[in-house]
């Protein structure tokens, strides 16, 4: 009879134990979804409609200084429903992007 009792306790200690795991866990993270860019002016933007990670926006210039030549730019990290906003150098936009993390 005693081990029967044992294997009861053991059994609810098992059970309360990963109740208790279960229960700290962090929740996982989503790669921010639903991302736009906009240009408006000399800044660009990213804004991500959802997620639980963070965004940033980058772009990379052709400056008009042929001398200078490529510039690349790029906002602070920000979560999903935040905007992260950089400034535009002078030039052709090559590429305008959102990192995500």
């Amino acid at each position: 009879m005693k081990s029967r009792e044992r294997a009861v306790a053991l059994s609810g200690t098992i059970l309360l134990a990963g109740a208790l795991l279960m229960s700290t866990a962090s929740a996982a993270h989503a790669i921010p979804d639903n991302c736009t860019t906009q240009v408006a002016g000399s800044t660009v933007s990213s804004h991500c409609a959802s997620g639980t990670g963070e965004h940033q926006v980058a772009v990379t210039v052709l400056h008009v200084n042929p001398a200078v030549g490529y510039v690349y730019n790029v906002g602070p990290w920000q979560p999903a429903g935040v905007t992260s906003t950089a400034a535009l150098p002078p030039g052709t936009i090559v590429s305008l992007r959102v990192n995500r993390r």
